[in-house]
């Protein structure tokens, strides 16, 4: 498979979310890549260049992960784990963007070293709003390490 870059990974199966994600990435002029997942196993595949992404290289990574827990195949709080588990993974920033405002999930993903959890709204705006700030301050003003 070709290389495949992205700045941002998202992994959201919920197809309107991600249909709002895109449009409002693109609407903000954000012009680095956006890759899209939409199960957990498919996000370790990619992240960890295995699988069907075999041909990724490991500096190829995201700049940034925005994680629904709640997910097909793997779902986000073991997409998590395992990424925060690994030396080469751990440093990625993870934004866990759910509708989940349980407690236990909010707690769980703190645990596994989550670096924000957002609770996605429900209006159209505000949730456009949302995705704007977390791209403007993951993306613009955080600075992460290359490896």
């Amino acid at each position: 498979m070709p290389e495949a870059t992205a700045e941002v990974l998202l992994i959201e199966d919920s197809p309107d979310d991600v249909t709002i994600f895109r449009h409002t990435f693109k609407k903000a002029g954000l012009t680095m890549g956006l890759r899209v997942v939409s199960d957990g196993a498919e996000a370790l595949e990619f992240v960890s260049c295995t699988g069907r992404y075999a041909g990724r290289t490991a500096s190829s990574r995201p700049k940034i992960i925005v994680l629904d827990l709640k997910l097909p195949k793997v779902d986000g709080l073991e997409v998590l784990r395992r990424l925060k588990s690994e030396p080469r993974t751990r440093t990625i920033p993870i934004v866990v963007f759910s509708s989940s405002q349980e407690e236990r999930d909010l707690v769980a993903s703190y645990k596994l070293g989550v670096n924000s959890y957002v609770v996605k709204p429900m209006d159209f705006d505000q949730f456009t709003r949302s995705i704007r700030r977390l791209c403007e301050y993951w993306l613009e003003l955080n600075h992460t390490p290359k490896a």
